[in-house]
């Protein structure tokens, strides 16, 4: 089998190699060498997939010329299905816009087969530009779930910036559940024309709309768009849709530059509001940070104002990096408000280990201070929960005396085996680890933490991704 395999192939390029002479004579003349093209049938029908492959690849590459593409559509009928779809594919990876009419006939025959029609919307896609947008969109709004990801997949594809601005004008006339998947495939686009419409659906009555808009727009939208996505946030209902909303003018304002430059266009932006809409604004500012957002922070947790010091507070502890964790130890100690304590509390838990230029003693100097100020099992477990970001031996020495404490040994064991599944911190300490994750295998009732720990002390991986948890 093998043997004949290969002088089967041998055969075929033998006779690519003789055709192809006869091919270059023929397509001088405008015309495509008609031995080849059967030889081309053939390989594409037959059941081994090796041979289809040569027969595609001389599609791609070797028939060149509209003549050709013509002749290869007519031989569409002789091949079998799976023969057909695989020809279409590579008849719009050649880029000829000859294939265009043919393949969009497909694409409306509702009685074509679901494998060739799905074929043909992903290389008329290849070809088209935005006349094909109305088609597309049309299939999506058919309700016909079996074309939708070629369809999408389809939408993506089409290139130029004008098919971005017809799928944009396109959205408001769709159904809500074709407009939310439009967003998506803008955003999927990268789409930059499409951010004046994003920001008015970003304030459309229907929430998952608005969701996906600003979603889109952090990927999309610029710093000159900050004044819209400002009334983005304001509208957004609060919870997880204005926490979006938030996160959206963050990452605007971080591909603009460092902390301090970013924010200052958020700024100018939200001094233009009223001082209500400024009062709600803070949070966003916290979490884009810099010293112009800190300043007027500040102002507000100085105020005397019982509100107006409690939304500075809430402002600050959302702050991205840990420079303010001085400043959230100091109103820690001065806060007579215990709900306002507890939320600083739980910032100082959060930056704490995070990354940042301080060295991971710096980080876990801060963690250990913090795990001092707490006074619940609660509060202290969740340092252990993030304890294992800081990836150094001082952290496990840091975690294992939590191992004693019935309240908090279930998470210091989770957080020894976090730590040890990163090779290059278990093998250096390869000794203190096995004995500690051996004492953990021992104590634990969770049976992945055990199995983690059995596996780590055999040098072996864990792959978090088996687990549903």
């Amino acid at each position: 089998m093998v043997i004949r395999l290969r002088f089967g192939l041998l055969g075929c390029w033998l006779a690519f190699s003789l055709g192809l002479v006869a091919a270059a004579a023929a397509q001088e003349q405008g015309e495509a060498n008609p031995e080849l093209l059967q030889l081309v049938v053939e390989l594409l029908n037959d059941p081994d997939q090796e041979m289809r492959s040569v027969g595609l690849e001389q599609v791609r590459t070797e028939l060149k010329g509209a003549a050709a593409t013509k002749q290869l559509l007519a031989l569409l009928p002789k091949l079998n299905p799976g023969a057909q779809a695989s020809l279409i594919s590579a008849l719009g990876e050649r880029g000829d816009a000859t294939a265009k009419p043919d393949l969009l006939k497909i694409v409306k025959d509702e009685a074509a087969a679901k494998e060739i029609r799905a074929a043909a919307i992903q290389a008329s896609s290849a070809l088209g530009a935005e006349e094909e947008v109305e088609l597309l969109v049309g299939l999506l709004n058919a309700g016909n779930e079996e074309l939708q990801k070629p369809v999408l997949s389809g939408l993506i594809k089409l290139p130029g910036s004008e098919t971005s601005k017809a799928l944009a004008s396109a959205i408001s006339r769709q159904p809500l559940a074709t407009q939310a998947l439009l967003i998506d495939v803008l955003e999927a686009r990268k789409a930059v024309e499409a951010v004046p419409t994003l920001l008015e659906l970003a304030l459309n009555e229907n929430a998952a709309l608005r969701l996906a808009a600003v979603k889109a727009l952090g990927r999309l939208a610029n710093v000159e768009h900050l004044p819209g996505m400002v009334e983005a946030v304001l509208e957004a209902e609060p919870g997880k849709e204005r926490e979006a909303a938030e996160k959206a003018v963050l990452l605007v304002c971080q591909r603009s530059g460092a902390a301090d430059a970013s924010c200052q266009p958020l700024i100018a932006a939200v001094k233009k509001r009223s001082p209500a809409d400024q009062r709600a604004m803070l949070s966003t500012l916290g979490r884009v940070g810099g010293e112009g957002s800190r300043q007027l922070v500040e102002e507000r947790i100085a105020s005397s104002a019982a509100d107006e010091h409690e939304s500075g507070i809430r402002a600050l502890c959302n702050w991205p990096d840990a420079s303010a964790a001085p400043r959230m130890l100091e109103l820690f100690a001065a806060e007579k408000q215990p709900q306002l304590k507890a939320v600083l509390l739980a910032a100082l838990i959060r930056v704490a280990p995070l990354p940042d230029q301080r060295s991971p003693a710096e980080r876990l100097a801060l963690l250990a201070q913090v795990m001092e100020l707490c006074r619940k099992d609660a509060d202290r477990n969740q340092v252990l929960k993030r304890a294992p970001a800081i990836r150094t031996i001082e952290t496990l020495r840091f975690v294992v005396p939590y191992l004693d404490q019935p309240a908090l040994a279930a998470q210091a064991q989770e957080a020894v085996v976090e730590l040890a599944h990163h090779r290059n911190l278990r093998e250096p300490n390869k000794e203190e680890f096995a004995q500690v994750l051996t004492r953990v295998q021992a104590e634990t009732k969770d049976e992945i933490v055990r199995d983690r720990a059995q596996r780590y002390r055999n040098g072996q991986t864990w792959d978090r991704k088996s687990v549903g948890r």
